[in-house]
């Protein structure tokens, strides 16, 4: 479960921004309580509104950085490799300056606070608190000092294992958390695990139906996944899948030899899938069988999205999407927010994070005041993130969509007048 993001001087973000799903007192709707000390009440979901070049993919990349770093800075770097970060460049002072990033979440029923600065040549500070019952504990802190060119740790009491040992296979370009994970850290794997396996950001544009389709293999799931298709009308009364054993020739000729490489490493000697065909039954019972890639777009979207959907709401993962709208209809787009938003449908407490241009789901009762959050751009060019809460709009009263499009609570496109130059 997430609890708030914050991050400094990445991309167009300049200031620190925070993006909290702490659920505001006065809304009772689409949250819950998560089952640990001192709980605070969460949103189940989190819509991010914006102009083009606002910003909103320079958070949900924010996230992505910080997981990617979690997960692979100790196993996919070697020492002296630069890392892949970009600081706000609009000024001149920031550029100089390190990135930040910080994530409070809860793994295995305890609340985290990890954290940690970093610019293009190591990690400048690293930071992680832990709150198994409900009183914070240090179990770690890392800061650079420029005078030795080397990182100073301390320790909490709390934090057991070969710390020494870990801290002394730490690179100035990778995180503490993922060396220790590597040198097998037992206490500190429930948050490895959290990026790992519950926390999964996605880029709307690059869905591929191949999680789905991994699910279709299984009997039950295929049965569920299509249930859920011919919940929202359509219509396809079976999967079908066939696979071959991977064939290197049949790689694209023009591929770039390192990528089939990897392609080689990881497929020799397993079944791909060769072809994948949707099945429609006709009003006289005859069944037609298509190629998935003739079905529309918004099929196409819908079907790579339902295998991660429900595994997602099954499992209690956070879901990060970018542009969720893209290719789907906005009745749909509800429906797949509302999901989040039942018990029911979501037992488990997942929750969604995503941005959208569909404003036509602000006046529909699928979410609460403090779900609904903004990005836009200051004079500076820099990326401010706040909430609708800042403008305190009467519950239930207000027109939000009509408010939004009309500039109310900013986050929308500034339009000049235009002309074409008349060729002499």
């Amino acid at each position: 479960m997430l609890i708030e993001f914050t991050v400094k001087n990445y991309r167009s973000i300049k200031e620190e921004q925070t993006l909290s799903l702490v659920k505001n007192k006065d809304e009772k709707r689409n949250g819950f309580a998560p089952d640990i000390p001192q709980s605070i009440a969460l949103t189940s979901s989190a819509v991010i509104y914006g102009a083009n070049a606002a910003g909103k993919s320079n958070l949900i990349d924010a996230l992505a950085f910080m997981d990617n770093m979690v997960r692979k800075s100790a196993t996919s770097k070697q020492q002296g490799d630069k890392i892949q970060v970009t600081p706000f460049l609009f000024d001149a002072k920031t550029t100089q300056e390190s990135s930040e990033f910080e994530l409070v979440f809860i793994s295995e029923g305890v609340k985290f606070q990890y954290g940690f600065s970093l610019d293009k040549e190591k990690v400048l500070e690293e930071w992680l608190i832990a709150y198994p019952k409900g009183r914070p504990q240090e179990w770690f802190s890392r800061i650079y000092n420029a005078k030795n060119n080397k990182s100073e740790y301390k320790f909490g009491n709390h934090l057991s294992g070969q710390k020494q040992v870990w801290k002394n296979a730490t690179r100035n370009n990778a995180l503490f958390l993922s060396t220790a994970i590597q040198l097998n850290s037992e206490q500190l794997q429930p948050i490895f695990n959290w990026f790992q396996s519950k926390f999964l950001i996605i880029n709307s544009s690059e869905i591929s139906p191949n999680f789905t389709l991994e699910h279709c293999d299984t009997n039950n799931h295929k049965e569920l996944i299509l249930q859920f298709l011919q919940s929202v009308n359509i219509e396809i009364h079976n999967i079908e899948i066939k696979k071959e054993q991977f064939d290197p020739s049949h790689l694209p000729r023009d591929m770039p030899t390192s990528v089939k490489e990897i392609y080689i490493n990881k497929l020799t000697g397993k079944e791909v899938i060769k072809e994948v065909k949707s099945i429609h039954k006709t009003q006289n019972g005859d069944l037609v069988s298509l190629d998935l890639e003739e079905e529309s777009e918004g099929t196409q979207k819908f079907f790579s999205l339902s295998g991660l959907w429900l595994e997602a709401l099954r499992k209690g993962y956070v879901i990060v999407i970018d542009e969720l709208h893209n290719s789907l209809h906005p009745k749909l787009v509800k429906h797949l927010v509302e999901l989040f938003h039942n018990v029911k449908t979501n037992p488990n407490n997942a929750q969604l994070i995503f941005t959208t241009h569909d404003t036509s789901i602000l006046n529909q009762y699928v979410f609460t005041r403090d779900q609904i959050w903004f990005c836009e751009k200051d004079e500076s060019q820099a990326t401010i993130v706040y909430p609708l809460t800042d403008f305190s709009p009467r519950k239930g009263r207000d027109n939000l969509e009509q408010r939004y499009m009309s500039g109310r609570y900013g986050g929308i496109p500034f339009i000049k007048e235009f002309e074409l130059i008349k060729e002499a």
